[in-house]
């Protein structure tokens, strides 16, 4: 395997990009960034210097992934979705010590033109509608929709709603993938 970069992208010098990965038409990988194998950033993406793109991440067109974002293994980033590193900026005030770490579970989906305001943790395949704004932690396997994005269900590995209420004691079993999911103290986990 090898990594296909278009010829109108930019790496710098020491940026490590994994085997496998597709990198295409106006994407910028600055030199700090670390990025795993098989992954795709689509067509004017912005990989910062403290960025961490594990594997198999699928990175969509027009999105830009600031310093202090770790996105893990499998993650999806839609379209035009916005991250964040500095929580109140103003033009002529510099922060860049006070970035706010974002972290992004494995499995996890953000969709198209959602936001991730910095300091956040997207928990483990939980999956963020499109337009959504998260501006507090989301758990794993949550379903979040809205502005600011409130909780409305669970959703499985496969990317399908769980038939789970959205608190207490309960369990089910995706439809897809004959997956068993179990809700216990309003926390979702795949058992089988």
């Amino acid at each position: 395997m090898s990594v296909m970069v278009h010829p109108s992208a930019i790496v710098d010098e020491g940026a490590l990009i994994g085997e496998g990965c597709r990198v295409w038409h106006w994407v910028h990988i600055c030199s700090g960034a670390r990025i795993g194998s098989g992954c795709s950033l689509g067509q004017n993406v912005f990989v910062g210097n403290d960025v961490v793109i594990g594997n198999n991440v699928k990175v969509q067109n027009n999105v830009s992934v600031y310093d202090a974002v770790t996105l893990e293994d499998d993650v999806f980033c839609g379209p035009s979705m916005v991250f964040t590193n500095v929580y109140n900026p103003r033009s002529a005030v510099i922060r860049k010590d006070e970035y706010r770490r974002t972290l992004v579970r494995r499995g996890a989906t953000l969709g198209a033109n959602s936001t991730v305001v910095c300091g956040v943790t997207i928990g483990e395949y939980a999956f963020v509608g499109a337009g959504a704004v998260v501006n507090h932690d989301v758990p794993a396997y949550a379903l979040m929709v809205g502005v600011p994005a409130r909780q409305i269900g669970w959703m499985g590995q496969y990317g399908e709603r769980l038939n789970l209420p959205l608190t207490g004691n309960a369990e089910t079993v995706c439809k897809q993938t004959g997956k068993r999911y179990e809700l216990r103290d309003s926390h979702c986990r795949l058992v089988s």
